[in-house]
């Protein structure tokens, strides 16, 4: 192991056994803030020192076979412990780069919860039906994860497709988790409506976006232009005889939002400045990367929007990373929410840029 991370984990080992025996201290169990504040210390340290106590036990055998080797005559024990050492030195070498990634400074944002954002493309009607499956798809996910899912905004077709559809996904590391998932998704496939059996090419747009609070930005009462109206469903039938939904503007930017899913004009209003926030921190970001250099752009891209990140290609069962290059052959597997897999590559990709 390299001598300066050794250090660093030697010196957050003292820590982490330091708040162990804070935390279970009986005389300051009566300070509730000062529990919370050690427990979330250390919470914050026991990945890390997983993996160093996993570390430190194969670093121990791995010297325990090397010992063997320098010392037993028997020809055969020096081959299993020489083919012992092998498999020790190659999990060692995984820890270390485990190790080096978990101590790499983290983006304070991932570990918020996350709004989603799915729209049509180009492609018709069969772009609003790839579009309702990628909601579902993200939807299996946060339920595999036991996140919570709330449904901020929603447009959806006659066929069974959406328009537009906008959810906030809840728990701990969501927007880490999701953040790289941002662009244009390409789906290819033959559509049920098409006879011949041409395949079609269409798209949908996502855009992923960590939860804003109150005083990461500031959103001046006059600024907003706040409209209610009576929410409309499929054929434009009223689903509310009240004017229940909001259409709020940002005057300054030009954003607008719109929500008409809940019952409630209030809590409609509320999801509104909520999808809100998060569209004006993401301007900020965005406007403030672009003054300070885009010479450092990371591997798998900026999650901007305008970027094709992805191939869906149903007739060769076939999913497509662009950015990192890889493909799986397990489509309806990851259509039901099997991402794990794609999603660790996308950040391991993202820690070596």
């Amino acid at each position: 192991m390299q001598a300066s991370l050794a250090q660093q984990l030697e010196t957050l080992s003292i820590r982490y056994q330091e708040l162990e025996e804070t935390i279970n201290d009986p005389t300051i169990a009566a300070d509730y803030l000062k529990v919370q504040k050690v427990a979330q210390e250390k919470s914050g340290l026991d990945s890390i020192m997983g993996l160093y106590r996993r570390y430190m036990k194969i670093d121990t055998e791995s010297d325990e076979a090397e010992d063997i080797i320098a010392r037993e005559a028997d020809k055969e024990i020096v081959e299993l412990a020489l083919e012992d050492l092998t498999l020790l030195k190659q999990e060692l070498s995984t820890l270390e780069q485990a190790l080096l990634a978990a101590l790499r400074p983290q983006d304070p944002r991932d570990s918020k919860n996350a709004i989603v954002e799915i729209r049509a493309g180009t492609g018709g009607g069969e772009a609003s039906l790839f579009a309702g499956d990628l909601y579902r798809m993200y939807h299996r996910y946060a339920e595999e994860h036991r996140w919570g899912i709330d449904i901020l905004s929603s447009s959806e077709t006659e066929l069974g497709g959406v328009k537009e559809i906008v959810f906030q996904l809840n728990g701990k590391g969501v927007y880490g988790r999701l953040k790289f998932e941002g662009g244009t998704h390409r789906v290819q496939r033959v559509p049920t409506t098409e006879t011949s059996g041409r395949i079609h090419t269409s798209a949908a747009t996502v855009v992923v976006l960590p939860e804003v609070d109150d005083v990461e930005v500031e959103i001046k009462p006059e600024d907003l232009e706040i409209e209610t109206m009576r929410a409309g469903g499929h054929g434009g039938q009223n689903v509310n005889k009240v004017s229940s939904a909001v259409r709020i503007v940002h005057r300054p930017t030009g954003l607008t939002v719109a929500c008409q899913d809940e019952r409630s004009q209030v809590r409609n209003k509320d999801k509104a400045m909520t999808i809100l926030r998060a569209r004006l921190f993401d301007l900020e970001q965005k406007k403030q990367a672009a003054e300070i250099s885009a010479e450092r752009r990371p591997q798998v891209g900026t999650g901007d929007r305008s970027e094709k990140i992805r191939t869906y290609n149903f007739p060769q069962n076939r999913l497509t990373d662009h950015r990192i290059g890889v493909t799986f052959h397990n489509l309806p597997q990851m259509l039901s929410g099997q991402l794990d897999g794609l999603l660790d590559q996308l950040s391991a990709a993202a820690n070596e840029s």
